[in-house]
């Protein structure tokens, strides 16, 4: 039998990414860490995340990333697609972290959820 991976997408040092890394690893739980910093965002990931959660959720309103960018770019998202391209331009905007497990996509520090793809 195969265990599908987990996978933490994320930045170190945001605090919700450290969060739901310190709650795995407390449970022994394995899984793959993915920094957006180093590795990027790989557009089929947010196209997965996108059929699973919307995009409002995905795009992170209240932080910095956000609140940085012009006035102008915040009022072109409005939909799946200027969300995505926004997303593979500034992966920072992504709410953090992203855990993903097959085809379940948990946005947020969510450890009821998590505790749900570790079965």
């Amino acid at each position: 039998m195969s265990k599908t991976t987990i996978t933490v997408y994320g930045i170190p040092n945001c605090d919700s990414v450290k969060k739901a890394r310190g709650w795995f690893t407390e449970r022994g739980v394995d899984y793959v860490f993915h920094d957006f910093k180093k590795q990027g965002v790989p557009a089929e990931a947010i196209d997965t995340w996108l059929k699973a959660v919307d995009w409002e959720v995905l795009v992170n309103r209240k932080g910095t990333t956000w609140r940085k960018l012009d006035a102008n770019i915040q009022a072109q998202v409005i939909d799946t697609a200027s969300a995505r391209a926004l997303m593979l331009e500034h992966a920072s905007v992504i709410k953090r972290p992203v855990v993903v497990k097959g085809k379940t996509v948990i946005v947020g520090v969510n450890p009821e959820a998590w505790a749900n793809v570790v079965v």
